[in-house]
């Protein structure tokens, strides 16, 4: 079943900047896809390019929360998203970008923040059923880092795509 799912998703990732700005479905869609391609190295060199420099003069906030596994980061960060949200009246598009460090034996990543994030699905009724929240898992794929090295360059992307407060939550001490 696994090697049946075992499949290159960057080629659906978008050649443009365009495509990921903006906070409808398909733009979202389009980010995911180009961050999938910026995690697996896999994004034109020219897009990358044009990628940082359009994110050099964007000044999104960036928060970071790390500590060591079952310190509550995940926890903490889900209810710092419901506050940030009722504060100020479900109007801010957030992204939250998770790292998971990748098993040592298997090369994979138990990537499980999204089962404690309660916060992050649409809230109301189908006026409001507009994500506000855009989440993603980034495997460290180096069991020695508790960092992804595609983080700067997918941390542009959400700049690019015009998110307003971009947190990014990963495990360890001291980054």
């Amino acid at each position: 079943m696994v090697m049946r799912c075992d499949r290159d998703l960057c080629v659906f990732a978008p050649q443009t900047l365009s495509a990921i700005q903006g906070s409808n479905e398909s733009n979202r869609r389009a980010l995911a896809q180009l961050l999938t391609a910026l995690e697996n190295g896999q994004a034109p060199a020219a897009l990358v390019a044009e990628l940082n420099a359009a994110a050099a003069g964007v000044k999104t906030p960036v928060l970071g929360i790390t500590g060591t596994g079952g310190a509550g980061k995940s926890s903490l960060t889900d209810e710092l998203i419901r506050r940030l949200r009722l504060d100020q009246g479900d109007a801010l598009q957030m992204a939250v970008i998770s790292i998971d460090p990748s098993r040592r034996k298997s090369g994979g990543a138990l990537l499980g923040d999204r089962i404690r994030m309660n916060a992050i699905g649409p809230w109301g009724g189908a006026a409001q059923n507009q994500p506000r929240v855009f989440m993603r898992s980034l495997a460290t794929r180096d069991f020695g880092s508790e960092i992804s090295q595609a983080l700067p360059d997918v941390l542009a992307a959400c700049k690019v795509a015009g998110f307003d407060l971009i947190i990014v939550e990963t495990s360890g001490i001291g980054q």
